[in-house]
C-alpha cells in the first residue's frame, strides 16, 4: 500500500473536476495548474483543489508538469486525457522523478501509441487488423499498387495520429500521392512525425470499443462495448453502451481479444481497444487508447463501476480485482458531447462568454463539466462545454431521458451543438440503430436547423439578459440562432 496525499492534475475542464472529485472522495488533494485565463473562473468552480496559476502552455510541457508536482509535495500525478495523457515520455519522466503515475507503464503507452506497431501487437493476440501496410521504403508505385491490392478507396493515416488529424479518404489511385503529402504534413505539425501508412477504408463501419481494465497481477477484465459511430470529423460526440447491434457472442469475443491485446503488453490499468465493425459485423482492431476515455462515464453508468477510482485505487495498491463472471451491465446510457460551435457552420468553434448557463437534472441524469454561468469558452481549447449522460431501464428510454435533458439545457452566450443532437436524436436512422460513422454526411440536409419564428419567450427573455448584462442579446434568425441558443418553453428560467 503506497500513500498518496497530493497529486497534480495535467490537465484541465470536466475531466479534471472529475478526477478531482473522485480524489477528494478519498481524502487526496488534488492540485491542479490553472493558466492565467483561465484562473478567475477556475477558482470558483475548483473550490476544494489546491489551484496553482501557470503558463499558457503548462498542459504540453512536461517538464514543467513534473517541476510542479515535485514542488507541491505531490505523490502522483493523473493526466487525464488529451494533452499529455498518451506521452511514454512523460510517463517515464514522472517515474523517474519518484511520482507514481496514474495509468499504464510508459512501455505499455510506447508499445499501443504507434498504430503500425500497435497493428502488428494485434496480429500477435490473433486479432485481425483493418487490411493495411507501412509505405516506409516504398517508392511511389509500389504504395500505388499494394494500395490497389488492398482495394480503395484508403485512409492514409499518422503513425502517431489521433482525432482525426493526419487521416485522408483516397478514392482513386490518382490522389494518392496528394493525399499523403498532406497528410504527412498534417501529422509532421500535430504529432512531431511524418509517419503515415495506408488502410483499407471499410465502407458503412461502424466505431465500437471495449472498455478494459488491468489488475496488478496481470488479471485484466473488459467491461462491456461502447457504441461511438456518430462522429464529426473523426471525431466522437454521442456514444452508448450497449450496441445496438452487438450480441453475447460478439461482445465476448471482442472482448476477449481486447483483453488478449492488453496482456501482450503488460497493460495496468484503465485502456480501451478501438474496432471497426463491418456490415457483416465482422471487427478488425483499430487502435488502442492508453488512458481513460472522454465516454467512460457511459460504461460507469451501464456497469455500475468506477474506473476514476479504480485508477486511483490502482496506484494506492488497493484496488480490488474483479473476475470477468462479475462484470454485469443493466440498461441503457448515452453520452452526449455539448459543445461551442457551429454545426451549420462546418462546426466552427464558437468561443464566448457563457451569459446563462443551466444543467438538466432529473432521473438518470448526469452532467459533467466546468463551466458555469460567466465563464469563458476559450479559442484556444477544446470547445466541449458538457457531456450529457443519461441512463434508462432500454435504449428507448434513454432516448426519451436523453430529449428531456437536451431540452432543459440552458445555454446563452455562444452557438452550441445542443439542438444539432437533439436533430440527431430524433431521426428515425438513429432511433432505429441503425448507425456507421458517415451518419452525419449522409444525413447531412435533414440535420440542418429548419426557419422558424421567433418565439415570444425569447423576446423576453432577450429583454432580461439586457437588463442584467448591459448589452444587447442576439435573436436568431432561425431555430439555430446567430450567437444564442434559446431554451425550449417548458425549460426552467430563473
Amino acid at each position: 500500500m503506497v500513500t498518496i496525499k497530493r497529486v497534480l492534475i495535467a490537465n484541465r475542464g470536466e475531466i479534471a473536476r472529475r478526477i478531482a472529485t473522485a480524489l477528494i472522495e478519498k481524502g487526496i488533494v488534488p492540485v491542479l495548474p490553472l493558466t492565467d485565463k483561465e484562473y478567475k473562473q477556475g477558482v470558483s468552480i475548483f473550490k476544494d483543489c489546491r489551484i496553482v496559476r501557470a503558463p499558457d502552455n503548462i498542459y504540453l510541457d512536461g517538464q514543467a508538469l513534473v517541476a510542479l508536482a515535485k514542488s507541491e509535495n505531490c505523490q502522483a500525478v493523473h493526466p487525464g486525457y488529451g494533452f499529455l495523457a498518451e506521452n511514454a515520455k512523460f510517463a517515464e519522466s514522472c517515474e523517474q522523478n519518484g511520482l507514481i503515475f496514474i495509468g499504464p507503464p510508459a512501455g505499455s503507452i510506447s508499445l499501443m501509441g504507434h498504430k503500425e506497431r500497435a497493428r502488428e501487437i494485434a496480429k500477435k493476440a490473433n486479432v485481425s487488423p483493418v487490411p493495411g501496410f507501412s509505405i516506409d521504403g516504398l517508392n511511389p508505385l509500389e504504395i500505388k499498387e499494394m494500395a490497389e491490392a488492398v482495394g480503395f478507396p484508403v485512409l492514409v493515416k499518422a503513425s502517431m495520429g489521433g482525432g482525426g488529424k493526419g487521416m485522408r479518404r483516397v478514392d482513386s489511385p490518382d490522389a494518392l500521392a496528394d493525399a499523403i503529402r498532406m497528410s504527412k504534413s498534417e501529422s509532421a505539425a500535430y504529432f512531431g512525425s511524418e509517419d503515415v501508412f495506408v488502410e483499407k477504408c471499410i465502407v458503412k463501419p461502424r466505431h465500437i470499443e471495449i472498455q478494459i481494465f488491468s489488475f496488478p497481477g496481470g488479471r485484466t477484465v473488459y467491461v462491456g462495448e461502447r457504441e461511438c459511430t456518430i462522429q464529426r470529423r473523426h471525431q466522437k460526440i454521442i456514444e452508448e453502451s450497449p450496441s445496438p447491434v452487438v450480441n453475447e457472442k460478439l461482445r465476448r469475443e471482442m472482448g476477449e481479444a481486447a483483453v488478449r491485446i492488453a496482456d501482450i503488453v503488460n497493460y495496468i490499468g484503465a485502456g480501451t481497444v478501438e474496432f471497426i465493425v463491418d456490415e457483416n459485423l465482422n471487427f478488425y482492431f483499430l487502435e488502442m487508447n492508453t488512458r481513460i476515455q472522454v465516454e467512460h462515464p457511459v460504461t460507469e453508468e451501464v456497469f455500475g463501476v468506477d474506473l476514476v477510482a479504480w485508477q486511483i485505487e490502482e496506484a494506492l495498491g488497493t484496488v480490488e480485482a474483479v473476475p470477468q463472471k462479475k462484470i454485469r451491465g443493466a440498461g441503457h446510457a448515452i453520452e452526449f458531447r455539448i459543445y461551442a460551435e457551429d454545426p451549420d457552420q462546418n462546426f466552427m468553434p464558437s468561443p464566448g462568454k457563457i451569459l446563462l448557463y443551466r444543467e438538466p437534472s432529473g432521473p438518470g441524469i448526469r452532467v459533467e463539466s466546468a463551466v458555469a454561468t460567466g465563464s469563458e469558452i476559450f479559442a484556444d481549447f477544446d470547445p466541449m462545454i458538457a457531456k450529457v449522460v443519461v441512463k434508462g431501464h432500454s435504449r428507448q428510454h434513454a432516448l426519451e431521458r436523453a430529449m428531456l435533458a437536451l431540452e432543459n439545457f440552458v445555454i446563452l452566450g455562444v452557438t452550441t451543438n445542443r439542438e444539432f443532437l437533439m436533430r440527431i436524436l430524433s431521426h428515425p436512422a438513429f432511433r432505429a440503430g441503425e448507425l456507421d460513422t458517415s451518419f452525419i454526411d449522409r444525413y447531412r440536409e435533414e440535420l440542418k436547423a429548419a426557419d422558424a419564428p421567433i418565439e415570444p419567450e425569447w423576446l423576453l427573455l432577450a429583454a432580461a439578459l439586457r437588463k442584467t448584462t448591459g448589452k444587447p442579446a442576439q435573436l436568431p434568425d432561425s431555430g439555430d440562432g446567430a450567437g444564442f441558443y434559446y431554451p425550449p418553453v417548458n425549460a426552467r428560467i430563473p
